[in-house]
């Protein structure tokens, strides 16, 4: 077992290999390590934020979550990124008004790594999802849409019948995925 202080000079090292070989080993420390890396995330570096978020990713538990919810406002995009692959790993129904905010957000990974987190996240974004699609604008409802289809709730099935009329061929598409994983991929046309 490698010594925490150790590891923190790994992940702070500069050097990329180095660095992702330390963040596994971070776990065997426990909450001790995630109060150590959250230090790190005031540092004025971008890259150490980034590293100390990738290592907060790989915890389990409410604590580290806070963490990387605290990453999703970083002053650096790819921080943020970071912080959206750690949620999508350990999923938290709590963070799904931050995920559902991020999807109007102006970089296209950004929103979709939102989306990515909140099928992770399943059945509990399905409301505000829906909301979204509602109410948001169209690549928000895109991302929506799309993230609807991969977690197959039922409560979703008027919404992804109802944009099946939308011009937007990749709405409909995501719509028409949705609704074949949930068995219901016929589509009946009103006769004339």
């Amino acid at each position: 077992m490698s010594s925490l202080e150790t590891l923190l000079e790994e992940l702070t090292s500069e050097d990329d290999e180095r660095a992702e070989a330390a963040v596994p080993r971070f776990i065997e420390h426990g909450s001790i390590a995630v109060e150590a890396l959250a230090g790190l995330l005031d540092e004025e570096d971008a890259n150490t934020r980034w590293w100390a978020t990738r290592a907060l990713g790989t915890f389990e538990g409410f604590i580290a979550k806070k963490y990387l919810r605290l990453g999703l406002q970083d002053q650096d995009i790819t921080v943020q990124q970071c912080a959206l692959l750690g949620l999508r790993e350990h999923p938290d129904p709590n963070v799904v008004s931050d995920l559902t905010s991020l999807l109007t957000h102006p970089d296209w990974m950004i929103k979709r790594l939102a989306a990515d987190a909140l099928i992770a996240t399943g059945k509990e974004a399905t409301h505000e999802l829906i909301a979204i699609i509602e109410n948001g604008e169209q690549a928000a409802r895109l991302e929506a849409v799309r993230a609807l289809a991969f977690i197959g709730d039922q409560t979703a099935i008027p919404i992804l019948f109802k944009v099946l009329e939308e011009d937007s061929t990749l709405i409909r598409y995501w719509a028409e995925e949705g609704l074949q994983k949930m068995g219901v991929g016929m589509v009946f046309l009103k006769p004339n």
